[in-house]
């Protein structure tokens, strides 16, 4: 091969090798997942007279866009508290907090209220029903507040009630009930799901039905789920937990295998 040849070739080669780092760099951006939520250096203070209370000290995160993440720390750890800045309820005391590239700490009342409505869906340890709708107007009512709200009927059917539609919340059983606030928060069709101590009114059977309807959720929807928790047994289920503890974050950790809650025991 003369030595013309063989520099053509080279230079072939070369050209072949850098388009394929090329296509696999590509890729990689492709695969690699959007941030959905940053919380930077946030602070949140009360005060009770003459008294400080810090309930968050610094708090840096960041939650990426399909996560199922666990908030865990015991009582007054400051983990409702990040959950009620994230969901609009309650404002920093310096920090960001950025969603889905919108920095909500900049957001007047107005704002904040529509970011409510239409980009989170709320899960709460009690179901807040209105008692005098039936579980498929309780998931209508909510859906009239935000544009581009899901089909209530098929959500309830996908959480199990399609032969519950017509009954009212005292006709329905704790479970049931929840099942009906996590349809109505889906059909809102969110950014994310915020759950605070989603099983904390209920029984143990009926507690991790509710955590697999949120997992079947997660995975179905993509919908991001952020769950606040004091039970550390339930973080296996989780793609990412993240430890609270004195207002500041212990320690964020990432399963790389998630668990189906049927194999967890507490």
């Amino acid at each position: 091969m003369s030595i013309k040849v063989k520099i053509k070739q080279d230079v072939r080669n070369e050209a072949t090798r850098m388009e394929s780092n090329n296509s696999t760099k590509l890729g990689d951006a492709e695969v690699e997942k959007k941030k959905l939520i940053e919380f930077k250096n946030v602070t949140k203070e009360y005060q009770l007279g003459d008294v400080t209370i810090k309930a968050l000290d610094g708090v840096d995160f960041s939650i990426y866009e399909g996560e199922f993440v666990v908030i865990l720390g015991a009582s007054g750890a400051g983990k409702s508290t990040i959950l009620n800045i994230l969901g609009g309820m309650d404002v920093v005391s310096s920090g960001e907090v950025i969603v889905h590239g919108n920095n909500i700490t900049q957001y007047n009342e107005n704002k904040l209220t529509t970011f409510r409505a239409e980009d989170v869906g709320f899960v709460f340890q009690f179901y807040n029903l209105i008692p005098n709708l039936t579980a498929l107007e309780n998931v209508e009512f909510a859906s009239e507040v935000c544009k581009n709200h899901l089909d209530a009927n098929d959500i309830l059917d996908k959480v199990g009630l399609s032969e519950r539609l017509n009954n009212f919340p005292s006709q329905l059983s704790g479970g049931e009930q929840q099942r009906v606030a996590i349809a109505r928060a889906v059909t809102k069709n969110p950014l994310l799901l915020l759950c605070d101590e989603p099983t904390g009114a209920l029984d143990y059977k009926t507690s991790k039905s509710v955590l697999k309807l949120l997992q079947d959720v997660n995975e179905e929807t993509k919908k991001c789920i952020v769950l606040i928790t004091h039970n550390a047994a339930i973080a296996p289920i989780a793609d990412r937990v993240i430890k609270v503890k004195s207002g500041k974050i212990e320690e964020i950790t990432t399963n790389d295998v998630k668990q189906s809650i049927e194999g967890i025991e507490w």
